[in-house]
């Protein structure tokens, strides 16, 4: 059976097994060799011969590895029969990128077959085999097998995901008959052939008298790559041609019945709760899901969508994770594969760029420059006539318009990097709003959509993101992560009041009758006579480079103890609750359990999650979970930036290089113009 990892039977570290070859793919395309080798197979020229006795391998001659049943295969074949070699048969996983390999898109996953293929219905593969005879009934595999589904299809993830699910789709009822490319392995050796087709077409319009049928063509064929088995010569008054990049979980939604041969689209069916009428031998007929026009005989058993999933999805292909280069689990390649399909959806087009400083641009050509590069222009209205001019969208930095028409507001993320935006580090995330921005409550904001959206959580992303305020809490993480200590504090009951930049947006937006820091602390003691009040001040402010800066005699008229050079989180265990304005860190006070009192209006106030004295958006009805206002902030929202692989990335991805510094930091020309911002703080008009 399958062989993923560098281990012997017994767990202990092995030699990798020699794999010959003999197609060129297996050589040039650089993510298929990377899997390969984690999964613990050695790419080899030449052919195999004496037996290897190394320890961990037996008596193994070496492998030969076959790309499924593409042209080339026999090659191996031949080999492996004259040597008589075992073969290994390679292909891609079944959720595999955002555009199709032909369009230059490396896989995120591959199938490792020992026994044969998975679309080859003539001899049992090892996904056959794992269907059959794996017990497929440990609770926690099939919980992971209901939630993985849930999350395909509610992120309307597919093999390929190079569409908009905005895109409307036609209007329903219809019956929904998926083509093919025509000359792929997969019809063939599922035992059909063209003319299934034309059989599949014609039940479907007999077995559905009067009804509109679509047919579905191949993202390849759309590409114009390969030809499919339909074309417009088939359409009528009742059939039509469905060409546009549509998500195929829409397609679904809206189908009466679906018809296929043996498309992958068959098996993401099943999970859209339909019962596909199948024409040809894939690997997820014969199983009780579907009808099946020719049975597979040897296939008895009856499984359950769970059961299916948790063979096809999490056991019997091998994943890989390309920001941390490693084999990883399902969950893992599908939050990698989300944020790639957003990105480029959200993306695809190019952007025009005002307002941002030389010093992010680079940065933020890694955000939002690798479909298309960012065009930059100083001036907000200069930036708005080049994007009419090139249809792209517009954005800014902070939405400062200039009295331009801004479509898009950029600012920093929540877990923004390990340093100071101020000291010039580039950010680890940034949000992109093409509403408003989230510390502006007097105008409805994209953030709070997605809070609401997310009443109620399902189980998939609930799962994710306790997993995700674990892994935050445990490592301490912050936006900033200055990592000071925590001091001694006097006892009693502690309340942190944290400091902000007075002439913040957050501030000047979100505040009414209190709106200063000293305000915050005069209000905080008036409300609380008998408390341990501690001001912990802003880190620019402490740095001298924002306003909002509150004399120590004078502070201490109000609070027990000002509190500098701590990381701010560092305080907030030590503290019973939270009073702010607007502060980050009461959000991440409620990560932490902690009671937060919100005199302005910041995003996570107003969702009955805080004790809010300030004015709150009466828009914000919905009462979100934590976990799902959670989800929102810091999984939906911002987009994430990770500076080893140098891509985008899984908020997951950024906590770990957060924890374990892997952050990269300012670079040299940063640090040198930090220090030159320090000294001349007055000025700092101009590189702001």
């Amino acid at each position: 059976m399958k062989h993923t990892a560098n281990t012997n039977a017994a767990g202990e570290d092995a030699l990798p097994r020699r794999l010959y070859v003999y197609n060129g793919g297996f050589l040039t395309q650089g993510r298929i060799r990377r899997i390969l080798k984690l999964a613990g197979w050695e790419i080899r020229l030449g052919a195999p011969s004496e037996p290897d006795t190394r320890p961990g391998i037996g008596r193994d001659t070496g492998w030969v590895g076959i790309w499924g049943k593409s042209p080339t295969s026999h090659r191996g074949e031949s080999v492996a029969r004259k040597r008589e070699a075992p073969v290994l048969r390679v292909e891609d996983a079944f959720l595999r990128s955002v555009h199709t390999g032909r369009e230059g898109d490396a896989p995120l996953g591959l199938l490792l077959d020992q026994s044969g293929v998975h679309f080859d219905s003539s001899c049992a593969s090892d996904l056959e085999q794992i269907l059959a005879t794996h017990a497929l009934d440990d609770t926690a595999l099939l919980d992971r097998a209901r939630n993985a589904a849930d999350h395909m299809r509610l992120s309307q993830l597919s093999k390929y995901n190079a569409f908009n699910p905005q895109t409307p789709c036609p209007d329903a009822p219809y019956v929904l008959v998926i083509d093919q490319t025509r000359g792929d392995a997969s019809i063939r050796f599922s035992g059909a052939d063209e003319m299934r087709f034309r059989e599949m077409l014609v039940v479907a319009q007999l077995e559905h008298p009067g009804a509109k049928i679509l047919i579905k063509t191949h993202p390849e064929t759309v590409a114009g790559h390969r030809q499919g088995h339909f074309t417009a010569k088939d359409e009528s008054d009742r059939i039509h041609l469905v060409t546009e990049a549509l998500s195929p979980w829409a397609l679904l939604e809206g189908a009466i019945a679906v018809y296929t041969v043996s498309s992958q689209l068959g098996f993401e069916a099943i999970y859209a709760g339909h019962r596909p009428r199948v024409f040809g031998q894939p690997f997820y007929a014969s199983w009780g899901l579907t009808q099946d026009e020719y049975p597979v005989a040897r296939r008895r058993r009856k499984l359950t969508r769970a059961q299916l999933f948790a063979g096809a999805m999490i056991l019997y292909p091998t994943w890989y994770d390309p920001c941390r280069d490693q084999i990883c689990s399902l969950e893992t390649v599908m939050a990698q594969l989300e944020t790639d399909a957003a990105t480029w959806r959200q993306d695809q087009h190019g952007y025009v760029a005002s307002g941002m400083r030389l010093w992010k641009r680079p940065a933020l050509q890694g955000f939002f420059g690798q479909s298309k590069r960012l065009r930059f222009e100083n001036k907000a209205p200069q930036a708005n006539r080049l994007a009419q001019r090139l249809t792209r969208p517009h954005m800014s930095w902070g939405g400062k318009s200039g009295g331009a028409d801004i479509t898009i507001s950029v600012e920093d993320g929540f877990l923004r990097s390990r340093g100071l935006g101020a000291a010039l580090t580039p950010p680890l995330s940034l949000v992109a709003d093409d509403l408003g921005i989230y510390y502006d409550p007097t105008r409805p904001s994209r953030l709070e959509q997605l809070i609401t959206a997310r009443s109620p959580l399902p189980a998939h992303a609930r799962a994710r993101v306790e997993r995700l305020i674990s892994g935050l809490i445990r490592a301490g993480i912050s936006k900033y992560n200055l990592g000071r200590p925590g001091p001694s504090l006097p006892e009693g009951h502690r309340i942190l009041v944290p400091g902000q930049v007075e002439d913040d947006a957050s501030i000047l937006k979100g505040c009414s009758d209190v709106a200063s820091n000293l305000g915050l602390l005069q209000a905080t003691r008036a409300a609380n006579p008998q408390a341990i009040i501690l001001f912990k001040p802003h880190p620019d402010v402490e740095a001298g480079l924002r306003a909002g800066a509150v004399d120590r005699s004078e502070a201490l008229q109000h609070a027990d103890a000002v509190i500098e050079d701590t990381d701010p989180v560092a305080l907030i265990d030590l503290c019973d609750e939270v009073w702010t304005l607007t502060s980050l860190l009461g959000f991440e006070a409620l990560l932490r359990g902690k009671p937060v009192t919100c005199l302005g209006a910041p995003f996570y106030a107003g969702w009955g999650l805080t004790q809010d004295l300030g004015k709150t958006p009466a828009r914000r009805a919905a009462r979100p979970t934590l976990a799902a206002l959670t989800h929102a902030t810091l999984i939906d929202y911002p987009r994430y930036f990770d500076p080893v692989s140098r891509r985008l990335c899984p908020v997951e991805v950024v906590v770990q290089r957060l924890e374990h510094g892997d952050t990269g930091g300012a670079s040299l020309v940063n640090r040198l113009l930090s220090k030159t911002q320090g000294a001349l703080t007055s000025y700092s008009w101009i590189w702001r």
